[in-house]
C-alpha cells in the first residue's frame, strides 16, 4: 500500500541544542534504514518550511503507524497521510 505522509517539525526554540542535534541525527539514521528497506520510497523538501512530503510503501496502514512513531522527532512532528493507489491514466505499469 502506498501513503502519501506530509510531515511538518516543529522544535521549540527552547530545546535543548545539543539533543535536539542528537535527534536530527538519529532521525536521519532511521531514515536511512527505512530508505535502504525499500519501505521509505521518496521524500521531498517542501521550500522554506522545516517539512518533507514522503511516499511509503507498506503492507497496511498499521505498519505504517508503527513506523512513524519509531521515527526519533516523532514527538515534535504534525503529520498528514493520504492513502495512494495508481490512477488509471499513468503511463508507467507500476508507479511504485
Amino acid at each position: 500500500m502506498l501513503f502519501m505522509v506530509e510531515m511538518t517539525v516543529a522544535i521549540p526554540l527552547t530545546f535543548d541544542k545539543v539533543e535536539a542535534d542528537r535527534l536530527k541525527a538519529a532521525e536521519k539514521a532511521r531514515f536511512q534504514q527505512l530508505q535502504a528497506s525499500g519501505v521509505w520510497r521518496h521524500i521531498w523538501r517542501v521550500v522554506g518550511q522545516y517539512s518533507n512530503v514522503s511516499i511509503f510503501d507498506v503492507e497496511t496502514n498499521a505498519q505504517l503507524h508503527d513506523l512513524l512513531t519509531t521515527l526519533p522527532l516523532y514527538p515534535f512532528m504534525t503529520m498528514t497521510v493520504t492513502a495512494l493507489c495508481r490512477h488509471p491514466s499513468s503511463a508507467h505499469e507500476d508507479d511504485r
